[in-house]
């Protein structure tokens, strides 16, 4: 018999988030998104859809390293709001509801699972898709993106671990982003030992609002949880298979919160700069990395609105 799947009917810390948000924006377990699951690969990814089968388009919603896709239900909301669009939010492997069982995870599984998953909701129905990658999702984001067939992409930043810069800024410590690649290569034999993302990310920096950053740093399916060192050595060693300079696939809208502490602009301008594609960059006034605040979430929705139109 098929064991019993997990449900955020049961799994409810991410009801804890929504006060960090305008009520209009808020969900609760009547209101909230519907659940569903694909398989993939031997892998039930769970997936929260925004249903809207008139909306002309869609958008795939993708997670960073302290997130899952329920976690995003406000921006779902937000989109759909100012725009007819369905919205889907994958838990990515590891993450929320979707299990890694006990296998170590690499960075390039997550653009896999991404890359298929947008090649079931377009055989699905045909509508056109979007992909929005917050924080390390947005490298993510450009990665599927860079392979063709999606009609546009967003992002909340551009982070190139290749950067030793980029890499100091994302980690707790400097020296990690200094050392960890080659560190990490040196510790394949350990692919498999869960590392806490709170001892790696720094998660102090999630949002501007230190109650928030406590609840992302204690909750277990996104900023609590754990990954592996293998997961980390791909992330960290990962190169885009389209260079900025020879990306045409899609337009480009960068949404990059203004007063980020985590990961400032200056970090994503140079690669974002280069993209090749037609492109804007709209900075979001007053917005933490994890931007809940106003007036930037506000211009957030009316950006990606503009954008899918």
């Amino acid at each position: 018999m098929e064991p019993r799947r997990r449900s955020y009917q049961g799994v409810t810390r991410w009801l804890d988030y929504q006060a960090f948000y305008p009520p209009g924006l808020r969900c609760d377990l009547d209101n909230a998104p519907t659940e569903e699951w694909w398989r993939w690969r031997g892998t039930d990814i769970h997936l929260d859809r925004l249903a809207a089968p008139e909306a002309p388009t869609k958008v795939v919603l993708l997670h960073g390293a302290g997130g899952y896709g329920r976690m995003l239900a406000p921006y779902a909301r937000l989109l759909a709001r100012e725009s007819p669009v369905e919205v889907l939010a994958p838990d990515l492997i590891g993450y929320g509801l979707t299990s890694a069982g006990n296998r170590p995870v690499s960075y390039q599984e997550w653009i896999d699972c991404v890359t298929d998953l947008v090649a079931a909701e377009q055989a699905r129905d045909g509508r056109p898709v979007f992909l929005f990658g917050a924080s390390i999702g947005g490298m993510l984001a450009y990665s599927v993106a860079a392979g063709g067939n999606l009609a546009g992409l967003v992002v909340t930043c551009l982070l190139d671990p290749r950067e030793v810069t980029v890499r100091m800024r994302m980690t707790r410590l400097p020296v990690m982003g200094r050392a960890g690649p080659s560190m990490l290569g040196r510790l394949r034999g350990l692919d498999a030992l869960p590392i806490p993302m709170r001892w790696v990310a720094n998660m102090a920096a999630m949002s501007n609002d230190p109650d928030l950053n406590a609840l992302v740093r204690a909750d277990p399916s996104g900023g609590g949880n754990r990954v592996t060192l293998r997961f980390l050595r791909t992330f960290l060693s990962w190169a885009p298979p389209v260079e900025p300079d020879r990306f045409t696939a899609c337009p480009v809208l960068m949404t990059h919160p203004a007063a980020d502490r985590w990961t400032p602009v200056e970090l994503s301008r140079p690669f974002f700069d280069r993209i090749a594609a037609p492109k804007q960059l709209v900075l979001l006034e007053q917005a933490g990395h994890l931007p809940v605040e106003e007036p930037g979430l506000t211009q957030l929705g009316r950006a990606v609105g503009d954008f899918l139109r």
